[in-house]
């Protein structure tokens, strides 16, 4: 199997040459409309903004800022395919503009002009972010009346383009089932609040670079490029930056494209990108450890499971799961003309390949010793039997 991955350095504009109908996914984060740190970015684009809010008109400067976004949103339902899905992840902000105080709910109105375009909302996700800061409380402090609540969370906006996704032949069934998530992902993953993210895995990039790009955690695309997409799709992030949702697809197992304007970022994309084949061996291996964890606790539990997954050989919940598998890159290759291609391993990885049923059944002798959460999957020798 081969993916292939094209960053292209130029605004979203550009996706006038991509033609109707040939995207899968989308998985973004654009600049937050009210967030200082993107001022410039919409200020260049519309001088008036810049004077909003000098003037103190808020709402003003929030509705442009939306105004330049909405036409990414129009782009966006064009190229997707019937049935595809685009996942938006926005956080509110918060500003006080001439001492006066507010929430400006860029969740809302980005979700109020994808359902103009014609997309379909689905349940969304909160995004419940990780903190340090000891005060839960602005304002006012102790003294009632006056404080506000801290903004710790931002929202994943589902959209759909038209109703549910057709899987036709039966090779596009079998890739379906091969992408398959194991059950007790499942459950945590479509969760509508996800508390755990805590970007432990995403190692991609300097942290000032990140900061400059807004960069969502690795976790989170990867997690939501596994959620609505099968493997070979093409995934497009309209805004880019140093690459996130393009390595997210890379470790998956799908096709990407993504859209930067900010031409400097290439060279932050390509560092970012270097170790992206360890780290998806990494994430894969952690991904298994895990699910045969799941298993031991479940049979010392309610005893034996009922299904076996077919390539691994390990039980799994449900029939679903029985030809799942996960595909190791190999090595990556970098064009002439800026283009990544990927090529992975069709067969599972050895050292996950046991009877394990038969080590799992109640009557075995064998020791079975599986690690830790603490332990990480690279601390883990190879052929062990866990």
């Amino acid at each position: 199997m081969k993916t292939e991955h094209t960053p292209i350095f130029s605004d979203a504009s550009a996706m006038k040459d991509l033609p109707g109908n040939s995207v899968d996914l989308i998985v973004t984060s654009p600049p937050y409309p009210m967030i200082e740190m993107w001022d410039p970015v919409f200020t260049d684009q519309d001088p008036k903004i810049g004077q909003n809010l000098k003037k103190g008109e808020g709402q003003k400067a929030f509705e442009a800022m939306h105004r330049i976004l909405d036409p990414v949103w129009e782009k966006c339902f064009r190229v997707l395919r019937p049935g595809g899905f685009a996942c938006i992840n926005i956080g509110d902000a918060t500003r006080t503009i001439k001492e006066r105080f507010s929430l400006y709910t860029n969740h809302a109105r980005i979700l109020s002009a994808a359902l103009d375009i014609g997309f379909s909302a689905l349940p969304c996700i909160i995004w419940r972010k990780q903190t340090n800061a000891p005060n839960k409380f602005m304002g006012s402090g102790m003294l009632p009346s006056g404080a506000y609540v801290t903004l710790e969370h931002e929202y994943i906006l589902i959209l759909r383009k038209g109703g549910k996704r057709i899987f036709r032949s039966g090779r596009e069934k079998e890739i379906r089932h091969e992408s398959a998530l194991f059950w007790e992902e499942r459950n945590t993953w479509f969760s509508d609040v996800w508390m755990d993210l805590k970007g432990t895995t995403q190692s991609l990039g300097d942290k000032a670079e990140r900061k400059r790009s807004g960069a969502f955690p690795f976790a989170l695309a990867y997690r939501l490029i596994n959620m609505y997409s099968v493997k070979k799709d093409r995934v497009l992030d309209p805004f880019l930056g140093t690459g996130t949702t393009m390595a997210a697809a890379m470790a998956a197992g799908r096709n990407s494209l993504g859209y930067e304007k900010d031409p400097s970022l290439d060279t932050v994309l390509k560092r970012s990108l270097e170790d992206l084949p360890a780290l998806a061996r990494e994430i894969i291996r952690d991904r298994l450890i895990r699910h045969l964890q799941f298993v031991a606790r479940r049979v010392e539990e309610k005893g034996p499971m009922k299904h076996i997954n077919t390539p691994y050989g390990f039980p799994v919940m449900t029939s679903q799961e029985r030809e799942l598998i996960l595909n190791t890159p190999l090595h990556m290759t970098l064009s002439d003309d800026g283009r990544y291609t990927l090529e992975y391993d069709p067969r599972p990885q050895e050292e996950f390949c046991r009877d394990w049923a038969a080590l799992f059944a109640p009557a075995s002798e064998a020791r079975i010793k599986i690690p830790r959460h603490s332990e990480p999957a690279k601390g883990i020798k190879q052929g062990s039997l866990f």
